[in-house]
């Protein structure tokens, strides 16, 4: 079987536009914020997560739709639709989101908080004690730090940061009407203040209201008329020149440009002055459809900050505890003496990401090692990988560090980690030219008494000890030769000139890994024609890729049980009879973020495992260097397994997606209840329970 895409108008086969796909899933994160079951802070938390999240997608995709819109794109997409219609239907959609956002703090979760005695007040609302204590503030804190911006015929509109928070007044005097000015909310201050509160009882105050108090002191010579908050939301999908000599100083330079990027959306509180909204709306030159006015305080990405406020540890889930060491890794304190013996498997963050840190740690420190290579994609702040990685160079081994420069939104910590490895003495390679560098990969090179032998970690997610805390990933470390070989082949050809190898063990992208996937499936069609197990389970974030559709579309047709666990954009519609009706795809929303991959398929009963960190779309497949591989270890393989049908079970974090795209909650009714996260956690704490017990009474 060929893959063939139809061509010609219209709709060419089921597919769901991935941009309002995207904006169900968000969906299904503010169904979190809605749920009574959750603790009232985690409410909170999940309700800054859907702002955070709609705010990389006006920044990049409903930019890019923009872009289309006013460069005269007509072509549809495989939806149907073209960019004129998706951005209508966008616009729609996520002006009603909007609103949902705000009858959710306002109905659902103020009241609640309210019960625990945790207020968000108004000024007007204060008691004497309370206004003396933000008087005092203001002066002393606030004022010092405002910048009041007049907008007249020697004064432009000021260029605003994006996603600034910023008033707009209007005055006015004896000799003149309508005068307008402007004023950021400093960034620099806490966005919440905690007041002097009455007994039992915590309340705060918004920033922004303490101000806005307080505006007839900045402009003395003027009545105050009106203020409004607003906030300004800036195309910044970054146009970077790869051909360039100098890639940093290019992101550096596209970095700049997303500064002055083209706003794309106006939020207002939805009592704005009607002046002082024509004002906003002809300075910025925003559609009306750019204008989303919001009954409540604006960025509400300052929630997830308010869900941790001291003290209120109580309300928030029960933490998921790493346990440290991992199960695998008990009872040994030489990391590679236990790699020697056998491949090792975590699972984070129920297992610990210490491991991972340890590994490139002792590696660093090591004699015996004689050089380190490993990807960056996404690294934390105070990132111990880097340290280890730095203290390597200084302690002479041959450090090899690829840092992608092109991760959206971490270019500029990238940056500074790059300039840092290099000072260290690290050859800092930038990436392919036209590739993102997205597979996650660390090779140590030692030397043995029996010669030399090579260690790789391989993993489904980030080198970030920040995010492994909350993301859920797996990765295995093995000193198998095939494994050493294959990640040798594959630096060198990310640092070198080296043409794509036959990889022993690895799956890479953008050379191989289209087609592998490709064939697995086929292969699957053609055991199911022959009579032999054939089945497909797969969890990635995100389904998008057409071709790789048509085929799971194609395994359907011929009675194949499909089972797909998305957690994000799926452009597949499961089941559509004579299509798609032995598809089924689930979508797991939790207290964690699922983040791993994982392909399992059934292989004529001998089920084959891969891990990787690839998802199912065009730009994996196709415009990344991305790693997959299998996993072959009896005792892992059967873990991976075991964690793979016990995630098909999940009914607390699940909803399945239906014919029409819509998702629902799974019916509970009859069924034990299960949450995939924490039961993994009790599993976890279990077995090196018993590892601890078997030690004990060994010794």
């Amino acid at each position: 079987m060929e893959v063939n895409l139809e061509k010609g108008k219209g709709k060419k086969f089921p597919y769901n536009n991935r941009q309002l796909s995207w904006m169900d899933f968000n969906i299904r994160v503010m169904e979190e914020a809605f749920e009574k079951e959750n603790p009232i802070m985690e409410r909170v938390n999940f309700l800054a997560i859907t702002a955070s999240n709609l705010d990389e997608f006006m920044m990049v995709r409903v930019a890019g739709v923009i872009d289309q819109v006013e460069h005269g794109v007509k072509a549809s997409d495989l939806s149907g639709l073209t960019p004129k219609q998706l951005y209508s239907r966008l616009s729609d959609k996520i002006h009603e989101f909007s609103e949902k956002q705000y009858n959710c703090l306002n109905r659902s979760i103020l009241p609640v908080l309210r019960k625990h005695n945790i207020y968000l007040k108004k000024i007007s609302d204060l008691n004497d004690t309370q206004k003396k204590f933000i008087d005092k503030y203001f002066d002393k804190v606030i004022f010092p730090v405002l910048t009041p911006l007049a907008v007249d015929t020697s004064r432009p509109f000021p260029l605003l940061l994006n996603k600034s928070l910023n008033i707009a007044i209007r005055l006015n005097n004896d000799d003149k009407e309508n005068i307008f000015a402007v004023m950021q909310v400093p960034s620099v201050l806490p966005r919440f203040i905690e007041l002097p509160g009455n007994k039992g009882e915590r309340d705060f105050v918004l920033l922004e209201n303490i101000i806005m108090s307080r505006l007839d002191e900045l402009f003395e010579l003027f009545k105050i008329k009106s203020c409004c908050p607003f906030r300004i939301t800036r195309d910044s999908d970054l146009d970077i020149d790869e051909d360039t000599d100098d890639l940093m100083t290019e992101i550096e330079k596209s970095i700049k440009q997303r500064r002055r990027g083209k706003p794309i959306r106006l939020e207002i509180y939805d009592k704005c002055d009607k002046r002082l909204r024509e004002f906003l709306i002809d300075m910025l030159d925003v559609d009306e459809s750019e204008v989303y006015e919001c009954h409540g305080p604006l960025d509400l990405t300052f929630l997830s900050k308010f869900a941790k406020i001291s003290g209120s540890e109580k309300l928030s889930f029960k933490p998921i505890k790493p346990v440290n060491p991992p199960p695998d890794f008990f009872g040994y304190d030489d990391i590679f003496e236990a790699i020697r013996e056998k491949d090792r498997f975590v699972h984070h963050p129920y297992d610990s990401f210490d491991c991972v840190v340890k590994f490139v740690h002792d590696a660093a420190r090591d004699d015996r090692v004689l050089a380190i290579k490993q990807t960056l994609y996404r690294v934390s702040g105070n990132s111990p990988i880097v340290a280890a990685l730095i203290k390597a160079a200084e302690n002479g081994k041959q450090v090899t560090v690829l840092v992608e420069l092109k991760a959206r939104f971490d270019e500029e910590n990238n940056i500074q980690w790059a300039r840092k490895l290099e000072k260290a003495g690290c050859h800092v390679i930038y990436g392919l030219s036209g590739l993102k560098t997205h597979c996650k990969i660390c090779l140590v090179v030692r030397n043995e008494d029996d010669g030399i032998r090579r260690y790789v970690h391989m993993g489904t997610g980030n080198y970030n000890d920040s995010t492994a805390r909350f993301y859920t990933d797996m990765g295995i470390f093995t000193c198998k030769e095939e494994y050493g070989e294959d990640a040798s082949s594959l630096f060198n050809v990310l640092t070198g000139y080296s043409l794509p190898p036959e990889y022993n063990r690895f799956i890479v992208a953008p050379h191989g890994m289209r087609k592998f996937f490709e064939n697995k499936i086929l292969q699957e069609i053609e055991n199911a024609k022959n009579g032999l197990p054939a089945g497909i389970t797969v969890k990635i974030n995100s389904l998008v890729d057409p071709a790789i559709i048509q085929l799971l579309y194609a395994a359907s047709k011929a009675g194949i049980k499909v089972r797909l666990i998305v957690r994000g954009i799926c452009c597949l519609i499961p089941g559509l009879e004579g299509i798609s009706e032995n598809i089924t795809v689930h979508s797991i929303v939790g207290q964690l973020l699922e983040h791993s991959r994982m392909f399992c398929f059934e292989n004529g009963g001998q089920p084959q495992m891969y891990l990787g960190s690839a998802d199912w779309m065009p730009r994996n497949l196709d415009r990344r260097v991305e790693l997959v591989f299998p996993v072959e270890d009896e005792d892992i393989h059967k873990r991976c397994m075991d964690i793979m049908e016990l995630m098909w079970e999940d009914n607390i974090n699940t909803r399945v997606q239906l014919a029409n795209t819509k998702y629902v909650m799974i019916d509970k009714r009859g069924k034990k209840h299960l949450n995939c996260q924490t039961e993994f956690a009790q599993l976890t704490k279990k077995a090196l329970k018993q590892k601890t017990e078997q030690d004990t009474v060994s010794v």
